[in-house]
């Protein structure tokens, strides 16, 4: 099995540590991908500033994200683990699996992939720096890093997933940069509440990545292991989680009244 999840904006600033080497990150191969998109931001991270931040979506109070790009190539990195923070890595709590349960963040290093606009897909334990490149973002010279992507992981990514189940519970940003072909599952997290004594339905935000992020974590302390999408389903229910059929196959929806 295959968890495939988001990277987050908010994000840790590693210190003191040696700077990132792309060919040590998952899949190799990747490597000339990485440093040609690393340059490119770079290079419009330093160029006129009001062009960088509409570039990449960031206001004119987000100016120190430039900084922090313009120096990728030789900022402290950190594993991923720690440098991606925000809901779901919450409640995922990877650094906290590290110390307290290593056979369920072994199996986190072999399951988890972090979809990133810079890097392509990283395991939790690949060593990055501080950054921001959202998907969809257009890098001068290189264009759309979604498009760069999807003609970059086919091959590799395909070749690793090989005929294994993927969870992909990845925000829509990031599904472009590489679609599975069979055997995948998808989950909508569904808020369910009273409202003047009805009761509703809705996918909130907040919710749907602490979800992610606890059924996640739930899954590798369980070291479940379901190759079918109806496995998985049945997986969730034993640890706990109300999960129903999606309108698609292979689709579920897990209904919470709180997190």
């Amino acid at each position: 099995m295959f968890i495939f999840v988001p990277p987050s904006e908010g994000k840790a600033v590693p210190t003191d540590a040696e700077p990132v080497i792309s060919g040590s990150l998952v899949l190799p191969r990747l490597a000339p991908t990485r440093d040609a998109l690393v340059t490119a931001l770079i290079r419009l991270s330093r160029g006129p500033t009001a062009a960088a931040l509409a570039a990449l979506g960031l206001s004119e109070g987000q100016r120190e994200e430039l900084a922090y790009n313009q120096i990728i190539d030789k900022a402290p990195a950190a594993p991923a683990a720690d440098v991606y923070r925000g809901v779901l890595y919450e409640a995922l709590d990877l650094p906290g699996l590290r110390t307290q349960d290593p056979e369920a963040y072994r199996r986190a290093e072999d399951s988890v992939l972090v979809f990133s606009g810079l890097w392509g897909v990283l395991r939790p334990s690949d060593r990055i720096p501080y950054y921001r490149c959202s998907a969809g973002v257009k890098l001068p010279r290189v264009g759309s890093v979604t498009a760069v992507w999807r003609k970059a992981l086919i091959g590799p990514l395909t070749e690793l997933v090989d005929e294994h189940l993927v969870v992909d519970l990845r925000s829509t940003a990031y599904t472009g940069m590489w679609r599975p072909a069979a055997r995948t599952v998808t989950v909508r997290v569904m808020h369910e509440r009273m409202v003047g004594g009805v009761l509703k339905r809705s996918v909130v935000s907040h919710f749907n990545k602490a979800t992610k992020g606890r059924l996640v974590r739930a899954l590798l302390r369980a070291g479940a292991e379901p190759k079918t999408p109806e496995e998985f389903a049945d997986a969730l229910r034993d640890l706990g989680f109300r999960v129903e059929p999606g309108a698609a196959p292979g689709s579920f929806d897990v209904v919470v009244a709180e997190i």
